[in-house]
């Protein structure tokens, strides 16, 4: 990113997926699911560690794969859900710079409350 600047449509879809990210549901989710053993999981594996409907766990799970950062696969009655790698790879070379712009580390924040990042 700080080689040049981002063209419209890119920046639009990488706000898409930082905006699915920012719902601490949704975050979970992706944590969850990219956690699991094998790198995939059914809607049986995801619901369990959530305290919401099966709509609203659809209805995340959805925007999730809407925006480019789940994809699933239809296996009997169950659906498994995988993290997409390259998605997190957009994601992470995005936040990949110092606050100078120079590529290498993500910035630490410093403040009351604030945990490193590494």
């Amino acid at each position: 990113m700080s080689n040049q600047p981002l063209g419209a449509g890119r920046a639009a879809d990488l706000a898409r997926m930082f905006k699915a990210l920012g719902d601490p549901v949704r975050l979970r989710m992706v944590s969850l699911i990219a956690s699991h053993q094998g790198g995939e999981s059914c809607v049986c594996d995801i619901s369990p560690a959530f305290d919401l409907s099966q709509p609203t766990i659809s209805h995340h799970l959805k925007v999730l794969r809407e925006c480019g950062l789940l994809e699933c696969e239809r296996r009997g009655t169950w659906v498994y859900y995988r993290v997409v790698p390259s998605a997190l790879d957009q994601l992470a070379a995005v936040l990949d710079t110092e606050p100078n712009g120079v590529p290498g580390s993500v910035c630490a924040l410093e403040g009351p409350g604030v945990e490193a990042l590494s």
